[in-house]
């Protein structure tokens, strides 16, 4: 075992001497999604470092930062593959629910393709709250999981193959899109998440570049903090608050311990 693969399950809290069968990969995503908070700090403060191994290993596992899709799933992808698993990533463009459009920034979303027994499977640790916490078959199966219920449909036209839906638990009754995605278009090299972070930093258009946003699963549901709000949902019941720059920090280290 290296010393990313032993540093990447202690911060996520997975025994150093287990072997990490097909079968216990939702065990992986569900101590990855509730150890390592999706946050846009850096993109919100202009900052700009090249992904590469070292630069995710110093942010997420040496400093104790999260990262966005493009730096979680990028983290993960390498520790699968340092644990043997047959995983590639690719590009997905993510849907609005309150427009029914997918938004014009293009294919920002960076997710794994992992194939194990001749299938292919979804996986994803960096949609914020909206995780399955489960490998997804590209076959339309529902998988259900503390966080809800998620499948991956097949498209019948457009430029990408297949969509990512979710029921968010306590919060859906309709099957949404997350996204969609071609699966048929793949890559291993990590320049790629440079022009997914170079896009996420400066289009005018991107969401992540305006406000400090912070979100991470928890046990009973999850947490999300903003410049503005701090919002905690437990077992179904949710609870707002204000907050301001004193208390976002107290909120931040406190949730998610990232120290500001």
């Amino acid at each position: 075992m290296n010393e990313f693969d032993l540093l990447f399950r202690r911060r996520i809290s997975f025994p150093a001497n287990e072997t990490i069968s097909f079968e216990r990969l939702n065990t992986v995503l569900e101590r990855t999604a509730l150890a390592i908070p999706f946050e846009n700090l850096r993109v919100f403060e202009g900052k700009r470092d090249a992904v590469t191994k070292n630069y995710l290993i110093d942010k997420i596992i040496v400093n104790n930062e999260g990262g966005l899709c493009y730096e979680l799933n990028a983290i993960l992808y390498l520790f699968l593959m340092q644990n043997g698993f047959d995983v590639r990533l690719t590009r997905g463009i993510t849907f609005k629910s309150d427009t029914q459009q997918y938004v014009t920034l293009g294919k920002t979303h960076v997710v794994i393709l992992l194939r194990y027994n001749d299938t292919t499977y979804l996986v994803d640790t960096g949609f914020g709250a909206n995780l399955s916490l489960n490998p997804l078959p590209l076959s339309g199966e529902v998988f259900t999981s503390t966080n809800g219920e998620f499948r991956v449909k097949k498209l019948s036209d457009g430029p990408n193959d297949y969509a990512f839906e979710m029921k968010i638990k306590h919060k859906d009754t309709d099957w949404k899109i997350g996204y969609a995605f071609d699966s048929s278009y793949t890559f291993t090299d990590l320049d790629e998440c440079n022009e997914v972070q170079s896009t996420v930093i400066e289009h005018p258009e991107s969401t992540f570049n305006k406000h400090p946003l912070i979100t991470k699963l928890t046990d009973q549901g999850n947490v999300t903090l903003t410049d503005t709000s701090f919002t905690q949902w437990v077992n179904g019941d949710v609870t707002k608050e204000e907050v301001d720059i004193v208390t976002f920090k107290e909120l931040l280290e406190r949730h998610f311990g990232i120290r500001k």
